[in-house]
Parts: C-alpha cells; sequence; structure tokens
C-alpha cells in the first residue's frame, strides 16, 4: 500500500561534524569545487519520499561551516550534543515534527535517492508490523548507501531509556538489538554488493569517491548506483584503492 506522504511527516536526518577522528573536516573536502555534503545534499533533495531534510550538526564552533553551508543551499538544521547523537536525533526529531525518521550519515556523498526511497516505501508498507528498517549488512547494499528507517516512537523510547554510551552515540542500537521489542525488517539488494565501499572515513576513501565523483558527476549529474558499479566494472583496480579499510562505526 502506498501511503500518502501527507498523513505522516517524513524526515530524513543527516548527522554531520567537522571534528570525526579519522579524517577531520570529511564532510566539506572538496571534489570539482564543490563539498561532499553538498553533493550529498544535491542527492538527497531528490528523494521523494520525505517531507524535510535536515542536516544535524553539533553546538561545537567547529561546525559553524556546516550550518553556513545549509544556510547557503536553504536547507533546515539543528545544532546539538556533539557525543550523544541520539539525543540529537530526538532532538531534531521533535523541533521538525517527524512521524518518520530516516537516519543517513554524512560520510555517504554517493548516496542514491533511489535507495532511500526503497527503504522508506518498504518502512510505510509495514509500519504497522515494524518499527526500523535497514538496508546496511552481509548481502545488501554498498557500504556508502546506508540508510535506517524507524518510527518516532521507536526513536523516543530509545532516548529516554538508553543509558549505554555506545547506544546514545550511535542512534540506532538500542532498537536494533532488541528484536523482542522492536520489529525489524531489512531490504536486501537482489545482488550482494556489500562488499563495496564508498563511504568517507579515510583518505583513501576520499581517493575513491574523488575518482567516482570526477568520473560521472560532470556529464551526468543525477548518477546512479547502477552508474557507479558499471564504472567501477570498467576500471576493476579502483576498488583495491580503499579495499585495506575497516569500517568504524561513526558518531558524526
Amino acid at each position: 500500500m502506498n501511503m500518502s506522504k501527507e498523513k505522516i511527516k517524513l524526515v530524513a536526518i543527516v548527522q554531520a561534524r567537522m571534528t570525526s577522528e579519522r579524517l577531520p573536516g570529511k564532510v566539506l573536502m572538496t571534489v570539482l569545487e564543490k563539498p561532499l555534503l553538498e553533493y550529498q545534499i544535491e542527492r538527497l533533495k531528490r528523494v521523494k519520499l520525505i517531507n524535510e531534510l535536515v542536516i544535524a550538526t553539533t553546538e561545537n564552533k567547529t561546525d559553524d561551516p556546516i550550518v553556513g553551508l545549509c544556510s547557503r543551499l536553504s536547507i533546515s538544521f539543528f545544532r546539538g550534543s556533539e557525543h550523544d547523537v541520539l539525543s540529537r536525533y530526538y532532538d531534531a526529531a521533535v523541533q521538525y515534527g517527524a512521524d518518520v525518521v530516516t537516519r543517513i550519515t554524512s560520510d555517504c556523498p554517493l548516496i542514491d535517492p533511489a535507495v532511500i526511497d526503497q527503504s522508506i516505501q518498504f518502512f510505510l508498507d509495514h509500519r504497522h508490523q515494524l518499527d526500523y528498517v535497514s538496508n546496511v549488512g552481509p548481502g545488501y547494499y554498498p557500504r556508502g548507501m546506508d540508510c535506517e528507517v524507524f518510527s518516532f516512537r521507536a526513536l523516543k523510547e530509545a532516548f529516554q531509556e538508553a543509558t549505554e554510551a555506545y547506544d546514545r552515540e550511535h542512534v540506532t542500537p538500542f532498537i536494533a538489538h532488541r528484536p523482542q521489542r522492536f520489529k525489524s525488517g531489512g531490504v536486501p539488494h537482489p545482488i550482494d554488493l556489500s562488499h563495496h565501499r564508498w563511504t568517507v572515513d579515510t583518505p583513501d576513501d576520499f581517493e575513491l569517491i574523488r575518482r567516482i565523483l570526477t568520473s560521472l558527476y560532470p556529464s551526468k549529474p543525477e548518477f546512479t548506483l547502477a552508474d557507479i558499479i558499471q564504472l567501477l566494472e570498467q576500471h576493476p583496480d579502483w576498488q583495491n584503492v580503499n579495499a585495506h579499510v575497516k569500517q568504524k562505526a561513526n558518531p558524526s
């Protein structure tokens, strides 16, 4: 069943900060003279099933440039705790009246709007049975297409009850790791693409993203996941650029 957007408010919240540990300032690193976060915002604005896009950054002065970018692009933003990202999400969701939250991290500048819409639609189709859905995991999408969708109710309960630092830094573990309480669902890709890494956490990650953007964006700014796969098939050695990088959970 296709749920009308007017009946519930769907808000995408992107966590972003300048003080990431492995690659500080990564969200505003530039390719073709454009910051990575601007590429991501440009892509997220094409998501059909959200009513509002919010960049959730911190109250630190170091994150003023992120707010400046949001202002320049006329994008909503919220400033909250640096390390209690769960509270940052909850407070942002309250401020913008979210009924359903889509969580995205700012280290995914290549994220495909259609992938996000698929995850949101899956949640809407099952929202009376599920509290949370994700497209992350073995057999799923490439790292860098990460998307989680969950109810405001689940977020509120996590915010009110989570006490472990890990749960508060990473937003969704309190929900995802309690299947007896919160019903979860997965949105796998028909073909296992989870070995691909298109997220930015290290200089080598950035180099791969730089190559992809430089190759695709000038001629096709609305490039898709399939376009990236096709490009990498033409340049199979590119996957070796960051193949050694281990995923690190990033409380942006």
